[in-house]
């Protein structure tokens, strides 16, 4: 049971750590955001491959195959309808558009973002917990330590857009913890519940999946592929998913 608390706060405090982190960085240039998101973007696109939807696929089973691939539409669907409605929402509550615009179109990807973090935090979560709940350490460590290591980054990067739309920072700080709190529930949930969550793990992971490749190539690589960054935008990609294939390696 140690072990399980001390996964939960770890995944979860990954988040945490990394919005309290990201607070030294409110200030930066569009190099450094665009190099930084763009690891997170690698990291978090080996991620929902290597941990979430691989695991949810299994050993190959066909059945499983067509639940994941399920999954992962309905999470992409999720996040596009969810687009839409916050679209819908910025654009009913603008008073002056042509003076708001750039920071409607702001907060709206990071909205997008943020919504899509906290919502495969809770399966996250229970995929680290169920590891534990079957007895399975070294699998459980392995997705813990995927998860907090692309959570610190995850934290960190929505800090700045955050700030630069006129957030305050204790709401900053307030949606930051939140996103970890969400993944340490979902941690023990995982532990507690293990019969039930083995059976809608697999449409729970690939679902998660889902919502993370919709961000990340809807979102976070048109973000960075600006004429004068791409490259090493591109680059740091690369390397954030090179990272994990690594620590995914170690940690097995």
């Amino acid at each position: 049971m140690n072990i399980v608390f001390t996964a939960a706060l770890g995944v979860g405090g990954a988040t945490i750590i990394g919005t309290l982190f990201g607070f030294l960085f409110k200030k930066t240039s569009a190099l450094f955001e665009n190099v930084i998101l763009s690891f997170a973007a690698g990291v978090m696109l080996a991620t929902s491959v290597l941990n979430l939807i691989i695991p949810a696929v299994g050993d190959g089973n066909i059945h499983l195959t067509f639940v994941a691939i399920f999954g992962i539409f309905s999470g992409a669907l999720c996040i596009s309808l969810m687009d839409i409605a916050v679209n819908k929402l910025i654009l009913c509550t603008e008073k002056k558009r042509s003076t708001l615009f750039d920071k409607k179109e702001q907060l709206h990807k990071l909205l997008l973002f943020v919504t899509a973090v906290a919502i495969h935090n809770l399966p996250e979560g229970i995929a680290a917990g169920v590891g534990f709940g079957t007895g399975n350490t070294a699998d459980a460590l392995t997705i813990a330590g995927s998860i907090a290591l692309q959570n610190f980054p995850e934290g960190m990067i929505i800090i700045a857009p955050m700030l630069s739309v006129g957030i305050k920072r204790s709401k900053v700080l307030f949606i930051g913890i939140l996103t970890g709190v969400i993944e340490i529930i979902g941690t023990f949930f995982g532990y507690y519940a293990v019969t039930i969550s083995n059976e809608i793990l697999p449409f729970a992971l690939s679902f998660a999946g889902g919502t993370m490749i919709y961000v990340i190539c809807g979102d976070m690589i048109p973000e960075t592929q600006s004429d004068y960054h791409k490259q090493s935008s591109t680059y740091s990609l690369i390397t954030g998913f090179c990272l994990m294939l690594v620590i995914d390696s170690i940690l097995k």
